[in-house]
């Protein structure tokens, strides 16, 4: 047994080099070849860098972790950032923002409020797995168009874990069932984000973003960005759920042994807690009145949960998943990284001309790719902040409609190819049943799919009620 044991350490500790080797070597040559006039040699050695960290994570050749502080300590090391430009993004808004929602997760958990939202689900939408799977995508969609995406998340993953646990399906084991409901969670959520202004940063961003390119002439309010994007949000929530029963189908038909009793009336605990969640909704939702960041209703949050001793901070911080939420902070730096140095300008100017002349849906497929594609590796916001200004231009040399172009940023930044790509896939990812290739292996056709989608829906929707394009 111990040389059995001995052998399989070392099988892994040659996985692990040989792993390491590829990515270091790639990253060379990428460091290696000659500076473009229009790429900053700061831009230079940060895609060099890039490189290194997205092999080693897609691979897993060490911990996802360490590889997220890797990428912190290689912007300092390649002399792309200084040390607290790199660090800094680690604790940003955002990132503290991902790492309060993941703790009301660990909250609905042990409070038990998760499992009385999974059996109030399951008595609807019943333990047959493809009914249960298809209610699950369409609302975790309409939800996250009014609720933030993350939270749509923690709160389905924290509802499902423990009935996964009852049936024996522990993390780390490959077992597809858990594996194909924690992979649609947070893809459905994600891509209910650009539905309504209040879906995410990015829609308000990219409104600005147009008034401010067309001189105050184009302005789409509440109302109208709801006509325009909500419609083919729903056919993206039939898609993802399309796209995941076609690819990666469970064999079980329905969750077998799953016998949740009624939870019976409110606990104290769990009434605290739930008053707790809506004061904090609140607030989000008055957040123009307020002036206050969403992270501060947040922090709040997790005061009105410790306070009254409904749960310990202790016991919230055991039970965090401390690895996901570094990696989420390394994407944002890097994500920074990636505006300041001039890398995704350099991109954007490489990729974009290559549209030009060809046909309208090649066109906006391509803003669409380019869109997910930096979203893979920033946040969303940053990934519209940085497309707009240069497609916008593009759209009007090309006689198309900027109206199209600028809608079109909020809804493809929504669909992601990478873990590190937005907040829903960390959490998601936290759970520890799936693994960074696994994910790979179905978001990658499900963005390139979901795309189409996109793209066709706005080419025959918008022009049916009059939205120009």
């Amino acid at each position: 047994m111990a040389e059995v044991e001995s052998i399989k350490q070392e099988a892994t500790a040659k996985s692990i080099i040989i792993k390491a080797v590829i990515a270091l070597t790639l990253g060379i040559l990428v460091l290696m070849l000659p500076t473009p006039e229009n790429l900053t040699p700061e831009g230079h050695r940060l895609l060099g860098l890039l490189t290194i960290i997205v092999i080693l994570w897609v691979t897993e050749a060490v911990p996802i972790g360490v590889t997220a502080l890797l990428a912190g300590a290689g912007l300092i090391l390649f002399n792309i950032q200084t040390p607290t430009s790199a660090w800094a993004p680690y604790a940003s808004p955002a990132v503290m923002f991902v790492l309060m929602i993941i703790m009301f997760g660990v909250v609905l958990n042990e409070v038990g409020l998760a499992s009385r939202i999974m059996y109030y689900l399951l008595k609807f939408a019943g333990t047959k797995v493809k009914r249960l799977s298809f209610i699950l995508a369409v609302g975790c969609t309409i939800t996250s168009s009014i609720f933030h995406d993350a939270t749509i998340t923690v709160i389905m993953v924290f509802a499902f874990v423990p009935v996964f646990m009852s049936m024996g399906l522990k993390p780390g084991m490959g077992h597809r069932l858990p594996m194909f409901f924690m992979l649609l969670i947070p893809m459905a959520s994600s891509a209910g984000g650009f539905g309504t202004l209040l879906g995410g940063g990015r829609n308000p961003l990219a409104i600005e973003i147009l008034l401010t390119f067309s001189k105050g002439e184009i302005t789409i309010g509440f109302l109208k960005y709801i006509i325009i994007m909500f419609p083919i949000m729903i056919m993206c929530a039939i898609g993802t759920w399309v796209v995941l029963w076609v690819l990666f189908r469970p064999k079980e038909k329905q969750l077998e042994g799953v016998e949740l009793e009624d939870p019976g009336p409110m606990t104290t605990k769990e009434w605290g807690v739930l008053i707790v969640f809506v004061i904090t909704f609140l607030l989000w939702f008055s957040g123009d009145l307020t002036g206050w960041h969403y992270s501060v209703p947040a922090a709040f949050a997790i005061l009105g949960f410790c306070a009254p001793g409904w749960i310990t901070f202790r016991s919230i911080c055991d039970k965090f998943p401390w690895e996901s939420w570094i990696v989420f902070g390394a994407g944002v730096s890097l994500g920074v990284a990636m505006l300041e140095s001039g890398a995704g300008r350099y991109l954007a100017e490489v990729i974009l001309p290559l549209l030009d002349g060809k046909p309208t849906f090649v066109v906006y497929y391509g803003f669409a790719f380019f869109g997910s594609f930096l979203s893979s590796l920033m946040s969303n916001s940053a990934a519209v902040a940085l497309m707009l200004p240069i497609t916008l231009p593009m759209a009007e040399m090309m006689l198309m409609s900027p109206e199209s172009v600028a809608m079109l940023a909020p809804m493809t930044t929504s669909f992601i190819m990478l873990v590190i790509g937005c907040p829903p896939t960390i959490i998601a990812y936290s759970a520890g049943y799936f693994s960074q290739v696994e994910f790979v292996k179905i978001a990658v056709p499900w963005c390139i799919l979901l795309l189409v989608v996109c793209v066709i829906s706005m080419m025959i929707y918008w022009p049916l009620i009059g939205f120009v394009q």
